[in-house]
């Protein structure tokens, strides 16, 4: 009998640039757009720069670009380390159905490849169109979602990566069937990675999937084989995750169109269930004009994972930026303390900063079990800010800026991209790198793309 795995390898195998809409063409240019934009400022955090100096030392020398520095390095350590600038702000991509993902976790894999074998533009946004549609579909297979298992969703990094990187090495469908088998049964992630007090792990994980999957695919292309029912068969993740599962979305619903339209974007450098919120205090914030003093508590009304994850008692006193980023009650203060939430908001000093802190006492966050029900077709909020004079001032929001319902413009993305890149590139060079995304599906190879993604000042 065919596995599920043979399935997809066989759907990958066959994968053409032709087969593409134009919208999944264009999307593909705006997510890589917004990832190469995130991997700039990535390329400056801390997390990124000792993973570099981790590689330096081993000697990965080669010929796969890092963003940011420009350094070459091999097709494993460039695909780890531009995937993880991409992941490191936590501003990247993010679709949530029974489980969260962040698709462009693995664009490392399509760049590094496409510049090591000189691949061509096209072959790229195939890639990242391939990457999206896998990944954004292995959201949906579980009921409840692995997360609610206990397990992060790198793990389905684990199925998705190996199918990228094979498509792009031209592997035929038995070696992408044992790339996945390779990849996948050996990368199981704990959820501890997101849980409770956080560290550099937490965007770590999911990249490290993604090298793993290419590392599978160019065994798999040497012959090295891996279990064949990593899905479905004995002790394969139904075997060891129990039941509840919806195979249709990566069986008979392939092809019936494509995942990478339906993916968001994020306007904030943070947590996905928390945009909804922040966006409406500081709706609530700006319309009343208030300041920080005029608040004297915050009701935020979310879903139950929301309260559980992002305000457990460690999220109300992060001690690193990866828990800020986490942390409801932090980002809620900064929204009120400071009239934004932007990536200036998790440096160390304004982690410490003590009028932000005071304002986290102030936030309460409990559990709605009407949003429960309406999630995860809706994420829905309501923020109650009660200020100093006894007003009670509600604002409430379906889903943020960003979702797929409200998408940013082109014009936001790049405003977005210049706060990112611009300590380390001029405008004209953002210029030109933004041109070359958006022609890329007429580029003969990607060697000019990676040139320009090369920090100049």
């Amino acid at each position: 009998m065919a596995t599920m795995t043979e399935g997809i390898a066989k759907w990958a195998a066959g994968f053409q640039y032709e087969q593409l809409t134009p919208a999944a063409i264009e999307a593909a240019k705006r997510f890589l757009y917004d990832s190469i934009g995130c991997a700039l400022g990535g390329s400056q955090v801390h997390d990124c720069q000792i993973f570099q100096q981790h590689y330096r030392e081993l000697g990965s020398g080669g010929h796969c670009t890092l963003i940011g520095s420009g350094e070459k390095m091999n097709l494993l350590a460039a695909t780890l380390l531009n995937c993880l600038m991409i992941r490191s702000m936590d501003y990247n991509d993010i679709y949530w159905k029974q489980d969260p993902s962040h698709p462009s976790d693995l664009l490392g894999i399509p760049l590094a490849i496409a510049e090591q074998n000189k691949l061509n533009g096209r072959d790229v946004i195939l890639g990242t169109v391939l990457g999206y549609e896998i990944t954004m579909r292995l959201c949906h297979i579980a009921t409840p979602g692995i997360r609610e298992r206990g397990w992060h969703h790198a793990t389905l990094m684990a199925y998705a990566a190996p199918v990228v990187a094979g498509r792009l090495l031209n592997l035929d469908w038995q070696q992408i069937q044992h790339a996945i088998g390779i990849a996948a049964c050996h990368r199981f992630t704990l959820g501890c990675a997101v849980a409770g007090k956080l560290t550099m792990m937490k965007n770590t994980v999911s990249p490290l999937a993604s090298r793993d999957g290419l590392e599978a695919a160019l065994l798999a292309a040497r012959g090295y084989t891996g279990p064949e029912g990593v899905l479905e068969g004995k002790e394969g993740m139904k075997h060891c995750l129990g039941d509840g599962w919806d195979w249709s979305w990566i069986t008979d619903k392939l092809s019936d169109r494509f995942m990478i339209t339906d993916c968001g974007m994020k306007s904030y450098p943070i947590e996905a269930l928390m945009h909804s919120p922040v966006s409406a205090t500081l709706h609530i914030m700006k319309t009343n004009h208030l300041q920080a003093e005029d608040v004297e508590n915050i009701l935020i009304e979310s879903i139950a994972r929301a309260a559980d994850i992002l305000s457990d008692p460690a999220k109300y006193d992060p001690q690193s930026k990866e828990s800020a980023d986490h942390s409801l009650p932090y980002c809620i203060a900064a929204a009120v303390a400071e009239g934004r939430v932007t990536p200036l908001e998790f440096k160390e000093d304004k982690l410490w900063d003590k009028r932000l802190r005071s304002q986290m006492k102030k936030v309460k966050v409990v559990a709605n079990t009407d949003f429960e029900k309406a999630f995860p077709a809706r994420q829905c909020t309501r923020v109650t800010i009660t200020t100093t004079a006894g007003k009670k001032l509600t604002h409430a929001m379906d889903f943020p800026k960003g979702d797929p319902r409200d998408p940013m413009t082109v014009e936001e993305l790049e405003t977005k991209f210049s706060a990112l890149a611009g300590p380390i590139m001029t405008t004209s060079r953002q210029r030109d790198l933004k041109e070359a995304v958006f022609s890329l599906d007429n580029a003969k190879d990607v060697s000019k793309l990676m040139s320009l993604c090369i920090k100049d000042k």
